[in-house]
């Protein structure tokens, strides 16, 4: 039963990221660096983010009661602020890349910013995913019984529902805040700031699974729809899409076979 849910729960968490990675980036060797260098800007603002909350720890003497619960909303608030400062600079390294693909072959045509944004805002939502669930999934495994003392049996399920709406609002967030960026359109960074820190203050009710994932849902709907028609989309090619009537697209993956 334990090895049933360690890999339904890593399906379900991943198993998405992992068919958007080889259906869309495993074949482009200049993506799957772009998706690296992504994971790795990550990994950075979690590093920086550590560092605060060690240094808050410290000045606070590790002090119980209130003062913890507050400790842990400032990390988040200071977590989600670095996180974006850091999605910022990565669009303005990818812009300048982009700019120094443009000089050295003008002849080829370099990734469109939308595509930088998917690709980057992809390994943002991997390398979160991993950090925040890899734990609990080690625990799936056992020993132990999940709501045994009272607790949610559906603990390790909900985990990895949260894990994949995070994944996937990362893409979202980095194709909206591309485009914000691209257009000075600053609102859009605004709104991915403030639905990020709407997203993680969702985690702090926790037993209430049902409130959070929900709400965490209707998010990714929203951030979903409002990257796809950044993107270029339009309810015209999603339908001729659907209906696999979308040349551009047919074409595409046969060129691609």
């Amino acid at each position: 039963m334990t090895a049933a849910v360690f890999f339904g729960c890593a399906f379900v968490a991943f198993g998405p990221a992992l068919a958007l990675y080889i259906l869309t980036i495993a074949t482009e060797p200049l993506r799957i660096i772009f998706l690296i260098v992504g994971a790795f800007f990550w990994l950075i603002s979690l590093l920086l983010s550590s560092i605060v909350w060690f240094m808050a720890r410290t000045i606070t003497g590790n002090r119980d009661g209130p003062t913890q619960k507050y400790l842990l909303i400032f990390g988040v608030l200071i977590s989600v602020l670095i996180q974006e400062m850091f999605r910022f600079a990565y669009y303005r390294l990818l812009k300048k890349a982009n700019e120094g693909l443009k000089t050295i072959n003008p002849d080829e045509t370099a990734p469109s910013i939308q595509l930088l944004a998917y690709v980057s805002g992809l390994g943002f939502g991997i390398m979160s995913g991993v950090f925040s669930f890899v734990n609990t999934l080690s625990d799936s495994l056992g020993p132990g019984t999940v709501g045994i003392h009272g607790d949610s049996p559906q603990f390790f399920l909900n985990s990895a529902f949260m894990t994949l709406v995070i994944i996937l609002l990362h893409m979202f967030w980095g194709i909206v805040f591309f485009d914000g960026c691209e257009k000075k359109k600053w609102f859009a960074p605004v709104a991915v700031l403030l639905t990020h820190l709407l997203v993680s203050a969702l985690t702090f009710i926790s037993p209430h699974y049902g409130i959070s994932l929900v709400s965490a849902y209707l998010i990714l709907v929203v951030m979903g729809i409002w990257a796809f028609f950044v993107a270029g989309g339009s309810c015209r090619s999603l339908k001729l899409c659907l209906l696999c009537q979308d040349k551009d697209f047919l074409l595409l993956n046969q060129r691609s076979r």
